[in-house]
């Protein structure tokens, strides 16, 4: 059927007029020129333009929606403003691309009381073209405590997450579970099988199978306080995040102890003491591009590899490396020298950079491909092993492990720390741990020995007997059973307690000069007990080829559940 609609019709009117005869005949309608040559479809693609059709029913919910969007009243955002905080919104649009869809706006919309959405926002956004489900509190409704329908928002976003595979980003802000009377029925707990509880069960389930990574932009008490902790990663943002298991005035009426917020669970705390935080940034914005980098080291899931990108050279020059590594094996260094040299410009993540500084983790990339880079500090006490850094270097590990991303150790320690107070911080107890996570690592692994691998350290770092797929030694390597000086003392302790002066000075001179032959790296690698002796400049190469050809490695199941060494 041909109409003709004559040349002076505008082409907004001649769009409406094809897309009314398009709607009573059923079928689509094409607009032509004179000629015959089609112009576009009667409605040209754009479905919110002329023929769209609004119902006041429809307005009406639309109206609902938006008010809903605006968050909890204005005395909410007043408090939000006051303590310097975005709305959950404004984070939300600075984390990701675009936000794909949410769960459960309606939520709680019947109630009296304002509770926008239940003051927890859940749903499906994109990051770098990748979905990512997200949690997120909104401070402005009761303080982004946790009520009924927002746990029950939780658990479902959770659940998704896991049938998709698809990694979690939490962006928590909440005082913790709202105790108002009118948000249990009398004998409901926290504990029911689809209560809060539920929540942790998942994420415990989830955790290892996708990626959880958490933001933390307030003060986080209680049993909610273990959302953060049970992330792969925590970002906490300084001045305004905090957590812990009880608020300072229930530890002070239960304990006596005067203590605020910062001081008991503060960024400071967690970052330097406990362990629990990741990093600590100083702003929202900050925050947000911190998420973002950690889910560019990682893979949707556990079984994917992590994504790759364009190769960079580094920030310093790999054939300066030799340079920098002191030839005595008891003198400091930088090791983020040695890590500068390897891996590709601007890639590195330092991750706990301020707890067991003796212990350098973080993500990297070399040429390209995703590393996990674990290394000794011998700014730091010597790069010695503490308790701390054994459970540090234990998780990072792990996690690594569990995501597909291969590791890169940097072995320059005399072994773990010894005397009364370490064994008394359990040094061998979280020792194990360390050792046991390499042990167990199915991840392409890579040990370079750049200066001294004494004693248990070696094991922690992967060397030959811990499944390295190659242990690389630089010529500044040395490879011994305990240090020169401990082990004159430990040969020949006797002889010394007999001699003072400049005899026992000399003795103990000749007695190292002589231990020293029997560490020498060239003799060692003749004996095969490294893979490859190589020069320092050219270790990036040697990285780069390796972690090319061990792309492809599998793992391999085990014939039993699971280790007994818990993490």
């Amino acid at each position: 059927m041909e109409i003709d609609i004559g040349d002076e019709t505008d082409d907004e009117t001649a769009r409406a007029i094809a897309t009314a005869v398009s709607e009573h005949l059923g079928r689509s309608v094409e607009l032509v020129d004179a000629s015959g040559e089609r112009v576009a479809d009667a409605d040209g693609g754009d479905w919110d333009g002329v023929g769209a059709v609004v119902t006041d029913r429809e307005e009406a919910l639309r109206g609902g929606i938006e008010t809903i969007l605006a968050g909890g009243p204005e005395r909410g955002h007043e408090k939000i403003a006051a303590l310097g905080k975005l709305f959950v919104r404004d984070r939300l649009d600075m984390v990701f691309d675009t936000i794909e869809y949410e769960d459960g706006t309606f939520a709680r919309h019947t109630d009296d009381d304002v509770l926008a959405a239940d003051g927890l926002l859940t749903g499906v956004g994109t990051i770098d073209g990748r979905r990512v489900a997200f949690t997120a509190n909104d401070y402005t409704v009761k303080a982004g405590s946790l009520g009924t329908e927002g746990v029950e928002k939780v658990v479902r976003i959770e659940e998704r997450a896991m049938d998709l595979e698809i990694p979690m980003v939490r962006l928590i802000d909440s005082t913790g579970a709202r105790l108002d009377a009118a948000e249990r029925e009398p004998g409901d707990t926290h504990m029911g099988r689809y209560h809060g509880g539920k929540m942790f069960y998942n994420q415990c389930r989830l955790s290892g199978q996708v990626p959880q990574i958490g933001v933390l932009y307030g003060p986080d008490i209680a049993g909610s306080a273990y959302t953060p902790v049970f992330c792969d990663f925590l970002v906490m943002v300084e001045g305004i995040s905090g957590m812990a298991i009880a608020s300072p005035r229930i530890v002070e009426a239960m304990t006596g102890e005067s203590v605020d917020m910062q001081d008991l669970g503060g960024p400071d705390v967690h970052a330097t003491r406990s362990g629990s935080a990741d990093l600590v940034v100083p702003d929202e914005e900050t925050a947000a591009e911190t998420a973002r980098a950690l889910l560019s080291s990682l893979p949707q899931n556990y079984a994917e590899k992590p994504p790759t990108r364009d190769p960079a050279p580094p920030k310093k020059n790999p054939r300066s490396l030799d340079a920098v590594l002191p030839e005595a094996p008891n003198e400091a260094y930088d090791v983020h020298e040695t890590i500068d040299r390897l891996v590709d410009r601007d890639s590195f993540l330092e991750l706990k950079p301020r707890f067991a500084p003796e212990l350098v983790t973080g993500f990297a990339r070399i040429d390209g491909r995703p590393v996990g880079v674990v290394a000794n500090q011998p700014n730091h006490v010597s790069g010695a092993i503490f308790p701390d850094s054994a459970d540090k270097g234990a998780g990072f590990v792990w996690t690594c492990d569990a995501y597909n991303v291969p590791l890169v150790y940097l072995c320059d320690t005399p072994g773990f720390m010894i005397g009364s107070q370490v064994e008394r911080d359990g040094v061998l107890r979280k020792g194990r741990k360390f050792i046991y996570a390499t042990a167990n690592a199915q991840v392409p692994k890579f040990c370079v020995i750049t200066r001294k691998a004494y004693g248990a350290g070696i094991y922690a770092m992967c060397g030959p007997a811990f499944g390295a797929d190659a242990t690389l030694a630089l010529p500044s390597a040395e490879i011994s059973v305990m240090g020169p000086d401990a082990a004159v003392h430990a040969l020949f302790g006797d002889q010394l307690a007999g001699m003072e002066g400049e005899a026992r000075e000399q003795f103990v001179e000749s007695a190292i000069e002589e231990f020293e032959q029997y560490v020498d790296i060239e003799a060692q690698a003749a004996n095969m007990e490294v893979d490859e002796l190589l020069p320092a400049g050219d270790l990036r190469d040697q990285l780069e080829a390796r972690l090319a050809t061990f792309a492809t490695k599998r793992r391999t199941e085990r014939p039993r559940h699971h280790g007994t060494v818990l993490f």
